[in-house]
């Protein structure tokens, strides 16, 4: 799971701007956005760079069951 919708709101960012500088389709980053899919640990990087912000804060530590 991921926090990037999250961020984008804390940053007042929208997810269209973030699909053109990632160089991908709004699809692409509403699904990571919405958890229905999860980007790539390079896409991560890259989507952590372009917010600036550490990688970290765009994941969610996993609760144990």
């Amino acid at each position: 799971m991921n926090r990037i919708k999250d961020v984008l709101e804390q940053k007042g960012i929208k997810q269209n701007w973030l699909a053109d500088q990632l160089g991908k389709s709004y699809n692409m980053v509403n699904s990571y956005a919405q958890n229905r899919r999860q980007p790539s640990l390079e896409d991560l990087y890259k989507i952590a760079e372009i917010l600036d912000v550490e990688v970290k804060e765009l994941l969610t530590e996993r609760k144990e069951q």
